[in-house]
């Protein structure tokens, strides 16, 4: 995964344009956070690369990735649901329209395979007819002398069974091969798209406990500003100071209304995205109940990791699947030209009544072969071996892609954790800035200026802690998906047991 450097959102512009000129370039500098529609679009792609191998890819296909939506199937409780990361994965698990669509796939490829399995099994088929008849004569055109006019009623019963065997069809039998694969494939995207729904619930739940962070660093901010006003406003009122303090205090404390303002609405709307992602109602009220997690953690190398990944990505595997149905496919094609041997047997009862009767047998064994069908047979061949030389050329990319997430999740943590303890210093000296102006602002040594600077940056070192201890979360999840075991050590990846 890439991390952009950006400016926030939601950055305070106010704070910004009180900052000198180095600051400010240190401001724009910010780490971007990832947001949940940056997961989810990555998730997309992978899911699309999925559904276009098994030729399940409309036109209509939505922009919106699958994974960001749900099927809701719990009804709303009274209070407040408790909402652990354990708690709303299983959710996501057993809701997420993503998991569900690659699991309707697994159906689709079953039926298929069953389909294919019928062409070498035998077919057969039952009939029981009862007939009567009268026939004119007369009618039919013939007059015979002596010979009456109409012959009838009479009638007959007929009990039998057909029976169809495939003895030799090398084609059919390498379509049931490949489509053996298919099956084999589809059921390892459905592993797949489990660790994309726990890469997707995973950041849509610590995306909540950040903002939540950031909404209690603003509040706490806010009251600074609001100490800061009164004093400004008191010495202002005591003509110790000018209203420039005051009014710049005052900007502050706005300033910080403003930011609080525009976090509670981001914090919203990313519980609303994380509510989408596991199949919880809109309206039931949940709380968060993990803290953010954090801990240290000793990053594997490059090859360990790719070791790790290329034993446990499912969706590789499902690409050599692919591969292998598609040279079964391209067999098949070949074989197209070889003669099939079938046997059909006709046995059933026969008689004017069930109780006067004779058994018929009627036994064909059939060899059949195309005498003149070039095109078709070279048009088959040239369709399967195209096929397969996308199959190799997706298993090919996807194995160079798999390092890439590798090396890309580990330059993440390695960073991010760099970034954590750089700004948590930062947050101690921007607090111990602060408090050295707010006392020399008191004593009436400065004005509020000093203050007013160090408030923002405490904002921003805040924001920084908070962003990176995100990051290095999401890099530490990102790596758990990338070698393949996100579903079941997410918790070892961050920081749990």
């Amino acid at each position: 995964m890439h991390y952009q450097y950006l400016v926030h959102k939601n950055s305070i512009s106010g704070q910004v344009r009180n900052l000198p000129v180095k600051e400010r370039q240190m401001f724009l500098k910010r780490p971007w956070r990832p947001s949940l529609q940056f997961l989810v679009l990555t998730a997309a792609a992978i899911y699309l690369v999925q559904s276009a191998a098994q030729g399940q890819v409309s036109s209509t296909t939505s922009s919106t990735s699958p994974y960001q939506g749900s099927v809701v199937q719990q009804k709303v409780t009274s209070g407040v649901l408790p909402l652990a990361l354990d708690d709303a994965i299983r959710m996501g698990l057993k809701n997420n329209l993503g998991a569900i669509l690659q699991n309707t796939n697994v159906q689709s490829a079953g039926g298929e395979k069953l389909q294919d399995l019928q062409a070498l099994l035998p077919k057969v088929t039952g009939t029981a007819q009862d007939s009567v008849a009268q026939v004119n004569l007369q009618a039919e055109g013939l007059r015979i002398p002596g010979f009456p006019a109409v012959i009838g009623p009479y009638g007959y019963t007929d009990f039998r069974v057909q029976l169809d065997q495939a003895v030799l069809s090398v084609s059919s039998l390498q379509n049931y091969l490949a489509s053996k694969h298919n099956f084999a494939a589809s059921k390892l995207s459905a592993a797949d798209s489990r660790d994309l729904v726990v890469l997707t619930v995973g950041n849509a739940y610590l995306l909540c406990l950040a903002d939540a962070a950031r909404i209690a660093s603003v509040e706490a901010q806010m009251q600074t500003s609001k100490v800061s006003l009164d004093q400004a406003v008191e010495n202002h009122r005591n003509g110790v100071s000018p209203r420039l303090d005051e009014l710049r205090s005052r900007v502050d404390y706005q300033t910080q209304q403003q930011s609080l303002i525009a976090t509670r609405d981001q914090y919203q709307k990313d519980r609303i995205a994380l509510a989408r992602a596991i199949g919880l109602p809109l309206n039931q009220k949940f709380e968060l109940t993990d803290p953010t997690p954090y801990s240290q953690m000793e990053t594997p190398t490059v090859d360990a990791a790719m070791a790790l990944a290329l034993k446990n990505r499912n969706d590789l595997k499902a690409a050599q699947q692919h591969v292998l149905a598609s040279e079964q496919s391209l067999k098949a094609a070949h074989a197209e030209r070889l003669p099939e041997v079938t046997a059909e047997v006709d046995y059933g009862e026969i008689g004017v009544n069930p109780s006067n009767s004779y058994a018929t047998l009627n036994a064909t064994g059939k060899i059949n072969g195309p005498v003149f069908e070039e095109g078709k047979l070279r048009g088959d061949a040239k369709i399967a071996d195209a096929q397969l030389q996308v199959a190799r050329a997706r298993l090919n990319d996807m194995e160079g892609q798999i390092r890439a997430d590798v090396q890309d999740a580990i330059l993440d943590i390695q960073a991010a954790e760099k970034l954590v303890t750089v700004s948590r210093s930062n947050v101690d000296l921007a607090n111990e800035t602060l408090k050295e102006a707010q006392d020399r602002f008191q004593a009436g040594v400065s004005d509020n200026l000093a203050v007013s600077q160090a408030q923002s940056s405490v904002a921003q070192a805040d924001d920084q802690f908070v962003g990176s201890l995100y990051q290095l979360n999401v890099a530490r999840l990102s790596l758990a998906r990338a070698v393949g075991v996100a579903q079941t050590q997410y918790k070892t990846y961050l920081g749990g047991k």
